[in-house]
């Protein structure tokens, strides 16, 4: 079995690790046999065969995460979630985009508790929640316009064209591949 996904989760590298472990002990393979199937380097498997023998399974099992916790608790984080899957909107904004600003407004008013706009977007990319900009649309735009003209002139003007012998300008293909069929 070879692992060669692009993002593992801790469990799953820990995993990784004793399966490397399993494979080193049983004295079968090599370390950069087990590096080449677990998908790391041969500098990475000598580091893990070097931490077996030094304290065994246990070395390579995973340890408690460093660093300061999170000022929101898992529940409290789960809410900001809810709040913006509700919609800006809804949270007292004036239109329905969000931006890492008003993520940390919202989150001030409810909590109390202060997070800078930069430092907003890995919580929320770990809660499901990815960066969406909306497509700008003209307000005059008018569909029925747009819809009656792909349908009526465009194809008008594309015979003309060809029937000149002339090929359709460049701008026009994205046109023809996403227009109306």
């Amino acid at each position: 079995m070879a692992w060669h996904p692009r993002r593992l989760t801790t469990e799953q590298l820990e995993e990784r690790r004793l399966e490397a472990a399993r494979l080193l002990e049983s004295g079968r393979y090599t370390q950069a046999e087990v590096a080449r199937q677990m998908g790391v380097s041969p500098s990475t498997a000598c580091e893990w065969a070097r931490r077996l023998e030094e304290a065994g399974v246990a070395g390579l099992k995973s340890r408690a995460r460093s660093g300061r916790p999170s000022k929101l608790t898992d529940g409290q984080w789960l809410e900001v979630k809810g709040v913006v899957e509700a919609g800006a909107k809804t949270a007292g904004f004036t239109t329905e985009r969000w931006t890492l600003k008003r993520v940390a407004q919202v989150i001030q008013r409810r909590y109390g508790v202060h997070y800078h706009p930069n430092y907003l977007a890995e919580p929320l990319h770990r809660l499901g929640l990815s960066v969406q900009r909306p497509k700008p649309k003209a307000r005059e735009r008018d569909e029925a316009l747009v819809e009656a003209w792909l349908k009526r002139d465009w194809p008008r003007i594309k015979r003309g064209l060809r029937a000149e012998g002339q090929s359709l300008p460049a701008w026009t293909r994205r046109v023809v591949r996403f227009g109306p069929g």
